[in-house]
């Protein structure tokens, strides 16, 4: 699994080359993930933790920066203080949030991964509140 989990990260450096990852936890963190209009900043700092038994168990949630607030407003689905906090700094807030469809193959840059699941991000904070 290690060797995958690293393969998907060097596609995930394509896009997003400041991506950091923690063996312990496996948690990974991406900075500055650009918001649409309407968010209360223009971008904010992204985590996850990338679960026991991936790529057969999809990712589950995402966290940011506490605070976020799309027109004034707190998103649906988004606990400002996560009970789990990534270990990286500042205070996090989770959205609860999965891939609409999760089919990863052997080849990682085929099927679902985790530059899908980052990019992934966008399509919900499109969404907004």
């Amino acid at each position: 699994m290690e060797e995958r989990i690293q393969a998907e990260l060097a596609l995930v450096r394509q896009v997003f080359p400041n991506v950091e990852f923690r063996e312990q936890g496996s948690w990974v963190y991406l900075p500055s993930y650009p918001l649409p209009d309407g968010w209360n900043r223009e971008a904010t700092d992204v985590a996850f933790q990338i679960v026991d038994g991936y790529p057969a168990a999809s990712p589950y949630g995402f966290y940011v920066i506490s605070g976020v607030q799309f027109q004034g407003a707190t998103p649906n689905d988004f606990t400002d203080t996560a009970t789990n906090q990534p270990p990286f700094k500042g205070e996090w807030g989770m959205f609860s949030w999965s891939p609409r469809e999760w089919k990863p193959t052997g080849d990682v840059r085929r099927g679902s991964n985790l530059l899908q699941w980052t990019r992934g991000f966008a399509d919900r904070f499109q969404e907004g509140a």
